[in-house]
C-alpha cells in the first residue's frame, strides 16, 4: 500500500532530474512540495552527472587520449548534461558580486544575458582548475564532485534559507527542504563519497578518508558563499545555486586530488 508521500518522493526526483540534466524525463507536477523531494534528492541527479563524467574518462583511456584531453571532455560531457546551466549561474553571480553595487543592482546585472569581466575571469580560472584536477585525480573523483554539486544545492533550500526574488527557480526551491533532511543528505552523500572512493585501483582507508572528505570540504566552500551571497543579495535565486555546484565541484575535486 503506497502512502500519501510516495508520489511526491517520485515527482520529486523526476524533477530534480529535470532541473540538473538534459534527460528528458517528465517532471509531473510541480508545487513546493515536489521541489521539497527535488531539492533532497539533488545528489542522486549529481550522481547520474558524476557517472557520465566517469563514462567520457574511461572511454578516452580506451582511445588511448591524454589525460588533459580525457578531463576537458569530461567536463564539457557534464557541461553538455547540465546544460551549463551552473556555469552561467556561477559567471553571472560572479558579475554581480564583484559589482559591488547594491542588492537590487547586482539582481540585475545577474539578469543580463551577457557574461561581463567577473564572470569570464571566474568561469575560466573554475574551469582550469576542474580539468587540471581531474587529470590527476582517480576517476572516481567526478562522481564525488558530482553529488558534492548537487548536495550544496539541498543544503541551499533549507527551511532558513530565503529567496531573493518572488519569482523564479529561488523562489520555488528556497526554504523547502527540513534540516533534519538536509543533515541526512550530507550524511549519505559522504558515505557515499567515501564508497565511490573505494571503488578505484588499490582503493583503501584513506581513499574512503578522502571521498568523505572532499563532500564535507565541497560542502563548506559552497556553504561560505551561501551565506556571503545571501548576505549581499537578500536571499537565492538559480543563479547562486548555479554557483554553489560549480563551486563545490571544484573544491571536492581539488581534495580528491591530494595523495
Amino acid at each position: 500500500m503506497r502512502t500519501r508521500s510516495e508520489p511526491a518522493v517520485g515527482d520529486g526526483l523526476r524533477l530534480a532530474v529535470s532541473l540538473f540534466t538534459i534527460v528528458p524525463v517528465r517532471a509531473g507536477r510541480v508545487d513546493r512540495e515536489t521541489a521539497r523531494w527535488a531539492m533532497t534528492l539533488a545528489p542522486v541527479a549529481g550522481l547520474l552527472a558524476g557517472a557520465v563524467a566517469a563514462a567520457v574518462l574511461v572511454v578516452s583511456g580506451w582511445l588511448g587520449f591524454g589525460s588533459l584531453l580525457a578531463a576537458a571532455l569530461a567536463v564539457g560531457a557534464t557541461a553538455v548534461l547540465t546544460r551549463g546551466l551552473h556555469l552561467d549561474g556561477l559567471a553571472d553571480l560572479a558579475d554581480g558580486l564583484g559589482s559591488g553595487r547594491p542588492a537590487a543592482d547586482a539582481l540585475a546585472i545577474m539578469k543580463r544575458s551577457d557574461i561581463g569581466p567577473f564572470g569570464v575571469v571566474t568561469l575560466v580560472l573554475t574551469l582550469a582548475v576542474q580539468v587540471a584536477a581531474i587529470a590527476e585525480a582517480p576517476v572516481a573523483a567526478v562522481v564525488v564532485a558530482g553529488m558534492t554539486g548537487r548536495l550544496a544545492v539541498t543544503w541551499a533550500c533549507r527551511t532558513r534559507v530565503r529567496p531573493a526574488r518572488p519569482e523564479g527557480l529561488g523562489a520555488l526551491v528556497a526554504g523547502t527542504v527540513r534540516s533534519r533532511d538536509a543533515v541526512t543528505a550530507v550524511l549519505v552523500t559522504a558515505a557515499a563519497g567515501a564508497l565511490a572512493a573505494l571503488t578505484g585501483p588499490g582503493g583503501g582507508a584513506y581513499d574512503a578518508l578522502r571521498g568523505a572528505l572532499a563532500v564535507l570540504a565541497g560542502l563548506a566552500a559552497s556553504a561560505a558563499l551561501l551565506r556571503h551571497a545571501v548576505r549581499r543579495l537578500g536571499g537565492v535565486t538559480g543563479d547562486v545555486l548555479g554557483a554553489l555546484v560549480e563551486t563545490a565541484v571544484t573544491v571536492a575535486l581539488l581534495v580528491m586530488v591530494l595523495r
